[in-house]
Parts: structure tokens; sequence; C-alpha cells
């Protein structure tokens, strides 16, 4: 699937329309140069499962923001500043991944041997200004 969008909203928008898809430990590979709308896309997605869109911001230097009280649990990973696979499984992250909630991974290249072969994958491009193609490869 293929999404053209031109502004923040619409990008909110494809995040919500796209977790209406999703059910309980599915895991989203979303990848997207910084500034590609990738935390936008989030959301909208937390948005969908009940919790406060603005209680979400990017989890660069956490390494996981959970976010719970919805409909799902929202588990959001930035994998960029894990050194190896050991050190995700260290921290939890197969709990997450195979536990009772939705999985987003950002840099998922970083943890690639530990992720499921049914893994959803997002790709997010940034276009100039506000546009943004996303692609949903898999279901």
């Amino acid at each position: 699937m293929k999404i053209e969008s031109k502004s923040v909203e619409e990008t909110l928008q494809a995040g919500r329309t796209f977790a209406a898809t999703l059910k309980q430990g599915d895991v989203v590979c979303l990848e997207g140069d910084l500034g590609a709308g990738k935390t936008h896309f989030v959301k909208g997605m937390a948005s969908t499962f009940g919790i406060d869109e603005a209680t979400v911001s990017s989890p660069t230097f956490t390494l996981i923001n959970e976010y719970k009280g919805g409909t799902l649990p929202l588990y959001h990973f930035d994998a960029y500043r894990l050194k190896s696979e050991q050190e995700a499984l260290e921290i939890g992250t197969e709990e997450y991944l195979y536990g009772d909630g939705v999985s987003v991974i950002e840099w998922p290249s970083k943890i690639s041997g530990l992720l499921p072969e049914d893994a959803i994958r997002v790709e997010i491009t940034h276009q100039g200004d506000n546009s943004r193609t996303i692609h949903i490869l898999g279901d």
C-alpha cells in the first residue's frame, strides 16, 4: 500500500488508518530519515488504540517508550543506539515483541535477527516541505 501525505494531519491519519488493521503481537518495522514523519505516524497509531497523541514522543534517548491504558499497549522502540542484538535482548526486547501489545521499531536493521518473519514494514520518505510517501509492506 502506498499513501501520499501532504501534511502532518494526513500523516497522523495514515497512522490511525494503519493501526486499525493491527492486532496484539504485531511488530511494525518503521523506516525513515530524520524528519520523515515517523513520530507523527506513531502518534496517529496511538490515538487509534485510545492513547493520547500528546504523550507520544521519539524514543531516541530512552530506547523504548511504553504507552498503556488504551485498547492495546503500544511499544515504540528506537534501536539506533543499540550496539548489538545481545544488548537488545538484555533490555527485554523479546518480551515486548512477543507480548501483549503492538511493537513499533525504528532502525529495525540493528536488531533484524530478533524480529519475527511476519513483521510489517513501513517506509516513510520525506518528499520536501510537508510531503511524504508512506509505503506499507506486508500485513
